[in-house]
């Protein structure tokens, strides 16, 4: 209990703004309210972990909206809405009338009544997730300004064609825990690289999210892919600016064995080339099934070159000890798919500490609507805290 309480006293000290505001892209925030967006993710985990109750709600809905398919992040936003009290809806275009024509104005306004967060999967159009999820926060700016709206939800990304902010967030949480505090990432070096998968079009906003935050913290980030595996040029821009105010470094390398050389955290994930999701957006745009399965056939055969891009215990044994990292799930060679991203000795390694990784997403998701939706979240934590109601009765 003392750490909780002492945690909303470190709360009370920083400076934050995030009240009625979305959580769209990480660099869009400051250190300090990505600092106390940690501080509420573990202040939840601990009144879980008390069997305190952190539920701030005992009504009101938080809409799910996923164009993509999902299992962790999914299944953590409802986790994180029903922490708060929140029941979660999912939105399906298919059963909406969006499948007649309905505008994004027209839908964001009517589903958003008596709503406390929207989150958004939407990463397959490579220039439109980041651009639609804006366009929803517009439409609710609108209805609020026209009265139609009680009160304003906060949009949360749960995954752009740009980022992946409860991810990479998530990501960081357990570098925290891992090695003892923020302050403690700094000159730590993580090694961001490409891996072979048997598929192509995986979304570039993982790799994007991790270098765009992990160098906030003063981390040393080795970037590594292939030949024309680029990321989008501005969000490379970003971190390499990040990088220079923070004191860490960004550096592209052309092998997995220069980025691995001498990291503590390695991070090995398949995405597609830059090129290849434009051409992919615009033939999906179109329609064109036939195009669309060429470029397929063209970029797992491209993909095939590069079997060596894989994590195995030889080149793990480049590093000084470091820890693996994924968003999960890994094309694990002789287990999910012939040859992929990592040898099935070094996943079942480190097995259990991907999935701690991916037990901080429900409480940074809570975290980022807690933080949007309260004006005063220290008050808020500290009456939770002295109310101790339980949130179950053992028998």
């Amino acid at each position: 209990m003392n750490e909780i309480a002492a945690r909303i006293d470190a709360l009370r000290a920083k400076k934050i703004n995030l009240h009625g505001k979305d959580f769209l892209l990480t660099w869009e925030k400051s250190a300090e309210e990505l600092e106390a967006t940690f501080q509420v993710a573990e202040i939840l985990r601990g009144m879980r972990e008390n069997r305190i109750s952190p539920r701030l709600w005992d009504s009101g809905i938080a809409v799910s909206i996923f164009k993509d398919n999902s299992t962790r992040t999914r299944f953590s936003y409802a986790s994180a809405c029903n922490l708060l009290g929140l029941t979660v809806q999912d939105f399906e275009e298919k059963k909406s009338q969006a499948a007649h024509g309905e505008t994004v104005r027209e839908t964001a306004a009517m589903i958003s009544f008596l709503t406390e967060a929207i989150g958004i999967r939407d990463d397959i159009f490579l220039g439109e997730g980041d651009r639609f999820q804006r366009e929803v926060a517009q439409a609710l700016d609108d209805a609020v300004a026209a009265g139609v709206l009680p009160g304003r939800p906060v949009v949360v990304n749960l995954q752009s064609d740009v980022d992946h902010p409860t991810q990479a967030m998530a990501d960081a949480l357990h570098l925290v825990n891992r090695f003892g505090g923020a302050d403690r990432l700094k000159g730590k070096k993580i090694a961001m690289t490409w891996a072979h998968s048997p598929s192509y079009g995986k979304p570039l906003s993982v790799p994007q999210g991790i270098i765009g935050l992990m160098t906030r913290f003063g981390m040393e980030v080795a970037l590594a892919y292939p030949p024309g595996y680029t990321l989008i040029p501005e969000t490379v821009e970003i971190a390499r600016k990040n990088a220079a105010a923070s004191g860490g470094s960004l550096t592209i390398v052309s092998s997995m064995e220069e980025a691995f050389e001498g990291a503590d955290v390695v991070y090995p994930k398949s995405w597609a080339p830059y090129a290849v999701m434009q051409e992919r957006t615009a033939l999906l745009t179109k329609g064109d099934e036939a195009a669309l399965k060429e470029l397929e056939r063209s970029c797992l055969a491209n993909n095939a070159s590069y079997r060596s891009w894989e994590c195995t215990e030889k080149m793990m044994s480049l590093t000084r000890d470091a820890l693996y990292m994924h968003c999960l799930p890994a094309d694990i060679s002789g287990v999910s798919c012939a040859q992929g991203e990592v040898a099935e000795s070094v996943f079942d390694r480190f097995r259990a500490a991907t999935y701690r990784e991916a037990g901080y997403k429900p409480y940074i998701i809570a975290a980022m609507i807690l933080l949007a939706r309260l004006r005063r979240p220290v008050e808020a934590l500290e009456a939770l805290l002295k109310a101790k109601a339980p949130r179950f009765v053992e028998e």
